[in-house]
């Protein structure tokens, strides 16, 4: 029996949610994406910060996959919570005949299209560039993928930390004993960097044609990725080694990195030239003829001779608190840090000072989000973190539906 048909009733003007009057720099651009885990919803959520409606479609009842990785916020999952606040939630079973005509007539009033499904599955559903361009040739489609729609690698599965491993970043991280991944999802965020910059670039050029034509935009997490890997591999061009693993030190300049002080404690500091090597040694070293040692002459030369230095430093130090030490560097204008956990992060003076905090509301209760970089309170949609399916209703009867799916 074939399915039965959805009943259909007079559209209604479209809506686009808003948190202020101020309007947004993407209001009025509509998103449906098919995501999951952080690419594309990093994406898509910087898209809505701007402004966009942005319609995630979820799998009915479970959700994104995302959602369950932790219950650290509230009994929420944190890498979710992050990125998908001031989203809408349409659940639908795409392989269902009744849902894939929702996303069907949804699509009839969508600008863009972002999907991170497994390889090929957008392409079986019908949900490529080359099947919608005919009846939606204005539709901006981007595809995130861990290595591209061809070549070799096209239908391989790829997480964040295979990623880092085929683009060589493990080779670079750690401290040489063992392959070390960076601790967060680099990977999942270049990619879905670059798609929201690629997004923002299509946009602007559909504006400026007449014909409004759409754009297919095929972003690889592995090129994404290796193009964040350039300083590595032009370190290492022409057959020459790469750079060492050097744990939170920097493999190409010397001293740059963290440094025990007397009371147990370590600063991270960083010298990027000579004259900052030079007031270095004079005014926290208290060591000036190190200007004048051969060994430590230029960055290349203090680079090849660090673990001399280190002992220099360190000996330096031992006499001196980390405020101490801090207090010296500050004073010769030579860049530092202290290194924090995450609570020294959450309450970290800088921010405070500078208003970067607000609050969300989410499906356990309002908790606090960091305002996006550039941005002030007012200028970003900051709106709730969507429950599975929280808005099919409304959605269905905005395009006309008048049941239930």
């Amino acid at each position: 029996m074939p399915p039965r048909p959805l009943r259909l009733i007079r559209l209604p003007q479209a809506r686009h949610a808003s948190s202020h009057s101020q309007p947004k720099p993407l209001a009025g651009i509509t998103v449906v994406s098919l995501e999951q885990a952080i690419a594309a919803p990093f994406c898509t959520r910087q898209l809505a910060d701007l402004g966009a409606r942005v319609i995630k479609i979820e799998r009915p009842k479970v959700g994104d996959f995302a959602r369950n990785y932790d219950t650290r916020v509230n009994g929420l999952a944190s890498h979710f919570v992050w990125t998908n606040r001031s989203k809408e939630s349409l659940a639908l079973d795409l392989k269902n005949p009744r849902h894939h005509a929702v996303l069907t007539r949804l699509l009839q009033k969508t600008d863009v299209l972002v999907q991170n499904l497994a390889p090929g599955a957008a392409a079986r559903l019908g949900l490529s560039h080359a099947a919608l361009k005919v009846q939606h040739p204005s539709l901006i489609v981007c595809n995130i993928s861990g290595y591209g729609p061809d070549g070799p690698y096209r239908d391989k599965k790829a997480y964040d930390l295979l990623i880092q491993s085929e683009a060589g970043m493990l080779s670079v991280t750690g401290t040489g004993t063992e392959p070390a991944k960076v601790g967060i999802s680099i990977a999942d965020i270049s990619a879905g960097s670059y798609a929201y910059s690629n997004i923002l670039a299509a946009l602007l050029q559909r504006a400026s044609d007449p014909a409004r034509t759409g754009r297919n935009i095929d972003i690889s997490m592995l090129e994404s990725m290796v193009e964040w890997m350039s300083f590595p591999m032009y370190y290492a061009y022409g057959g020459a080694a790469g750079p060492m693993p050097a744990g939170a030190s920097h493999a190409a300049i010397y001293p740059y990195g963290p440094f025990a002080t007397g009371d147990g404690k370590t600063v991270m500091l960083g010298i990027q030239n000579e004259r900052e090597w030079a007031a270095f040694c004079e005014r926290v070293l208290g060591r000036p003829e190190l200007v004048a040692d051969e060994r430590f002459g230029d960055n290349s030369r203090r680079t090849k001779n660090r673990e001399a230095l280190r002992g220099v430093i360190v000996e330096a130090f031992s006499s001196l608190s980390a405020e101490q030490v801090i207090e010296r560097l500050d004073k010769a204008s030579i860049a530092n840090a202290s290194v924090n956990d995450m609570q020294g992060v959450w309450d970290h003076p800088q921010l405070r000072a500078r208003g970067r905090w607000t609050e969300v509301d989410t499906p356990k209760g309002r908790v606090p989000a960091l305002l996006p970089p550039g941005m002030d309170e007012g200028d970003a949609r900051m709106e709730a973190v969507p429950d599975v399916g929280a808005h099919n209703r409304a959605i269905l009867e905005e395009l006309g539906i008048d049941e239930d799916i």
